[in-house]
């Protein structure tokens, strides 16, 4: 009898330790959090997914005259979360975050987007002051520090704990460093916004100025880095939040605009180049085209909270009355919190 052939075992990712084959069906504990995860975050799901969520380009898109959200790609096939990281680092490459106290790049804004399309785009601001407790700790970290400890993939399951989520989301991942930012907002010609009020703010150490006045106006790339950068000094990391809600409706806008359409393939294959993600340039394409599309909207929410404390310092903790599921899906009812202390 033929000797049976081998089975190759998968190719192993060189900065990510080997994902175990099996799991126990069970909620993870933090003592198990690390860097596994991004396996099935990347390399496992970025074969399988091509053909089952991304339908293949239509051919005959080139020969239309007008570019709509229709046309710009095949839109997805089932609904697609994507973890969206903020990084305070300049670059990619940069080994500190230039901000006071200096340190490795963090992740200032932490977002979690699903784009659906049979409904509307759904994000979640995963407050980057939340306080989480690690193995290897002996006192909670904050969420958006995760990223500079262990990459995207320690920020990514401990969202996944957080939310119990689905052991495959979320599906991709995206880390937008502080100059992408500026390039995708000035590559568009601008964004439009309405500043709440006057953005002030001077550091000498840094050298890093914030004026913006209140009202409607269309912000360069640098405009836009300072007004979501900016904390206001009685409302902390919510002001931040809610400049954040801002800017993603005014991208939003001005990427649906017809004459952006079709300028969208060229954008991204230039821009890709300057954030870390595992979405290729048509995943990019089919995401904005659900995202972009007449009449989807955009669903912003935020964790809740409890108020600050003298034990927690500048963290915060979660608010154990939340509604449970945290982030619900379209057209999913949230139960009541359970009983008890919280999570």
């Amino acid at each position: 009898m033929a000797e049976r052939r081998k089975r190759r075992s998968p190719i192993p990712n060189p900065e990510l330790p080997e994902v175990p084959r099996k799991r126990a069906i069970q909620r993870p504990s933090w003592p198990g959090l690390g860097l596994a995860t991004l396996g099935l975050v990347g390399a496992i799901t970025g074969a399988s997914l091509l053909g089952v969520i991304w339908p293949k380009p239509d051919r005959s898109a080139h020969l239309r005259d007008e570019i709509t959200a229709e046309t710009l790609a095949p839109k997805p096939n089932q609904a697609v979360t994507v973890l969206v990281i903020g990084s305070d680092g300049d670059t990619l490459r940069a080994t500190t975050n230039g901000a006071a106290p200096p340190g490795p790049p963090n992740g200032d804004a932490v977002l979690l987007v699903r784009v659906n399309p049979q409904g509307p785009v759904q994000v979640l601001q995963l407050p980057a002051e939340l306080a989480l407790s690690l193995p290897d700790r002996p006192s909670p970290v904050a969420l958006g520090t995760l990223y500079g400890k262990g990459g995207v993939a320690l920020t990514a399951e401990a969202v996944r704990e957080l939310l119990n989520l689905e052991r495959t989301a979320p599906e991709r991942y995206i880390v937008v460093p502080r100059q992408a930012l500026r390039e995708l907002v000035d590559g568009i010609g601008g964004v439009e916004v309405s500043p709440p009020r006057r953005l002030k703010y001077k550091d000498s150490t840094l050298k890093y100025t914030i004026d913006l006045p209140s009202g409607v106006q269309r912000l360069t790339g640098a405009k836009v880095e300072q007004m979501v950068r900016h904390r206001d000094k009685w409302l902390g990391e919510q002001s931040r939040r809610t400049n954040q809600q801002l800017v993603l409706e005014g991208l939003k806008n001005q990427l649906g605009r017809p004459e952006q359409l079709a300028l969208l393939p060229n954008l991204i294959g230039s821009w890709r180049g300057q954030v870390d993600t595992n979405l290729s340039p048509q995943e990019m394409l089919s995401l904005l085209a659900a995202g972009l599309d007449k009449g989807t909207a955009l669903e912003v929410r935020t964790l809740p909270l409890k108020p600050a404390t003298k034990d927690f310092g500048t963290l915060r903790q979660l608010d154990p009355a939340a509604p449970r599921p945290l982030w619900p899906e379209p057209g999913r009812a949230q139960a009541p919190p359970p009983s008890g202390d919280g999570p």
